[in-house]
């Protein structure tokens, strides 16, 4: 009963709040129906990720082919064992991640979750422990928030999982991998992350999901996966809010 109770005073409250502060689109702030809903303009711009895509990168395919992993994972396997994303990284949805990553928008991290948990529902029902990418401590004191952080806790709020925010520590403070080449990227972060001594025991053995904002060459989420795997974690996926060809994964 007292569940019960929270759950219809929560409910109310919503509601309420929902009166004196009308929802607003996250991309336009046009007024919606609900929280974290988008207007129908606005929608028509996100290219959301489905099948067919690579079992491995989550790059879509452009037909439907009788292969689940694309070209490039084929020639160069990634670390992780399988990714998936909600979100195409192109003009769409560019303002809404980075409006989470360097608009102080913390609030769209909560309207990218349940994208993320529909399109992660496969990694998800396999995943033990969810940890985010870190940022090197002098990149968060500039920022004041990890969005990876802020995206694994609002998914983790709606599935339930156990979630280490901390897990990751991030040895070095790498410069932007945007104008990098893939090479040059993977050589950069090759040994920037590690996992704190103090959870070595929930990695071992764990099945990991690595949660970002942005998923583009795999050189990041692959040193997260290097770090974990040294750590003793049987095997890591990588779920991001949007995936990228080309751009910012840092």
């Amino acid at each position: 009963m007292a569940m019960d109770i929270r759950q219809l005073f929560g409910q109310v409250a919503g509601k309420a709040l929902d009166v004196l502060v009308p929802p607003q689109c996250p991309l336009c702030d046009a007024i919606v129906v609900a929280q974290g809903g988008f207007c129908a303009d606005c929608l028509k711009t996100l290219r959301f990720i489905a099948e067919p895509c690579c079992d491995q990168c989550a790059m879509p395919f452009d037909h439907l082919l009788p292969i689940k992993i694309c070209e490039q994972c084929a020639i160069a396997p990634p670390r992780f064992a399988r990714a998936r994303a909600a979100l195409m990284y192109d003009a769409g949805s560019r303002g809404l991640v980075l409006g989470l990553k360097y608009g102080n928008r913390m609030e769209t991290a909560v309207t990218l979750a349940p994208l993320m948990a529909r399109a992660g529902a496969p990694l998800l029902a396999q995943t033990d422990l969810v940890v985010p990418v870190p940022l090197h401590p002098r990149r968060l004191r500039a920022r004041g928030y990890n969005q990876a952080v802020l995206l694994a806790r609002a998914l983790t709020s709606r599935t339930g999982h156990r979630m280490l925010p901390d897990a990751l520590r991030r040895l070095v403070d790498t410069p932007p991998l945007a104008d990098l080449s893939a090479e040059a990227r993977a050589r950069t972060v090759a040994t920037a992350f590690a996992v704190r001594p103090r959870h070595l025991g929930a990695v071992r053995g764990a099945l990991v999901l690595l949660v970002n904002d942005v998923l583009t060459s795999g050189a990041t989420s692959n040193a997260c996966a290097d770090a974990l795997i040294a750590a003793g974690a049987a095997a890591v996926f990588v779920l991001a809010a949007a995936r990228a060809g080309h751009g910012p994964e840092e």
